[in-house]
């Protein structure tokens, strides 16, 4: 958990002490005094935002956490909310004017209609800057609404390989032009919902459905491939070359080897996304699920203590290339299997995705889901 969330997360249980229950925390208390402000620029927050809401478990009897508009956003600096002109989830991300500046500047760059049409392109798209009249000392940026990497499950090797490929492709877009992003972590990773949920999700409690009302409707990774995006580049930066040296700075995984007892030493941004990325992939794959040997020694290299002998995100890819190419298809569309599932379940998931697989065999699904 990144610190942002984790000072939120703890706010926010002050305030539940000293509050009634279900009622707006005090960190959602300017999106509803802006919530007609928002409206006028043709975005809807929810109605739990409105300003003559009336919580609706006074009337209906039920529990405040067991309905829609009991639900609290948990980041005060970031809000959905639904485009008015098509109906699709947004999010709306509160920035300083000043500190921000940077932050904006890439997402912008980045969204420019050249290197859109890049594909190698994963960072997430600005919609557009919105401008609050008493708000003057902030900026408001539009983006999808995007969900965790990992949340569905990936089911197959081949589903893991697809966005592994796109991931080490983002960054190289990055790195290509000399900016490190400095927190590429689990939390900065998200993926493109549109395909998969059609019909959206709730934006607090993400497995049900916008209105609260069931489970949230999907498809697979396999049958509609989603695109994956690096997120938040408030901590990023760009330098003149790719051997630069710069501060450590601790994001969201504070384990780099040269993040520990620095004295002040400056450390190389680009080795460390390295180690994120590696990082990442053997704290959520390798030490977590069966099957994940094919990874090892490029993780390996990847987290090396010494980040000098860390490759280039260009060999990562070069690498992980040839590991693609060498996976069978037998393997790529495999069960991914958790170390902590009894025999029991396991057995009936294998059964369950050797139906799939036959459907997708037949259906000409690819084994690895490219977008």
């Amino acid at each position: 958990m990144s610190n942002a969330r984790t000072n939120a997360v703890g706010t926010l249980r002050e305030q539940a002490r000293r509050r009634e229950f279900g009622s707006l925390f005090d960190s959602e208390l300017w999106w509803r005094d802006h919530y007609r402000d928002f409206e006028s620029h043709g975005y809807r927050l929810r109605p739990r935002y409105h300003p003559d809401w009336e919580p609706s478990w006074k009337h209906s009897g039920m529990d405040f956490f067991r309905v829609e508009d009991g639900q609290p956003t948990l980041l005060p600096s970031a809000m959905d909310a639904t485009c008015n002109y098509d109906g699709k989830q947004v999010m709306l991300k509160s920035v300083p004017a000043r500190r921000g500046q940077q932050e904006l500047e890439i997402a912008r760059r980045f969204s420019s209609p050249d290197l859109r049409r890049d594909s190698r392109n994963h960072c997430v798209p600005l919609l557009e800057t919105l401008e609050l009249p008493d708000t003057l000392d902030q900026k408001l940026m539009v983006m999808p609404y995007l969900r965790p990497f990992d949340k569905p499950h990936f089911r197959t090797f081949g589903e893991f390989v697809a966005f592994f490929t796109q991931i080490c492709d983002g960054l190289q877009f990055l790195h290509e032009r000399n900016i490190a992003h400095r927190d590429c972590t689990a939390n900065n990773i998200m993926l493109d919902p549109s395909g998969m949920y059609p019909d959206g999700f709730h934006p607090v409690k993400i497995n049900r459905t916008r209105d609260f009302k069931g489970k949230a409707a999907r498809y697979d990774r396999t049958q509609r491939p989603p695109r994956y995006y690096l997120i938040d580049f408030g901590l990023s930066r760009q330098y003149s070359s790719r051997n630069a040296l710069d501060k450590p700075l601790r994001g969201g995984d504070k384990s780099a080897p040269e993040h520990q007892n620095q004295n002040g030493r400056l450390c190389n941004p680009f080795h460390t996304d390295i180690y994120y990325l590696g990082n990442l992939i053997r704290e959520r794959f390798l030490k977590k699920y069966y099957g994940f040997e094919f990874m090892e020694e490029l993780v390996n290299a990847m987290t090396a203590v010494d980040p000098a002998k860390r490759p280039a995100i260009k060999e990562v890819v070069k690498k992980f290339s040839y590991i693609r190419n060498s996976l069978s298809e037998f393997k790529l569309r495999s069960l991914i299997t958790s170390r902590r599932d009894p025999t029991l379940i396991t057995t009936y998931r294998y059964t369950c995705q050797a139906i799939r697989t036959l459907q997708y065999i037949i259906l000409q699904r690819p084994a690895i889901p490219d977008p």
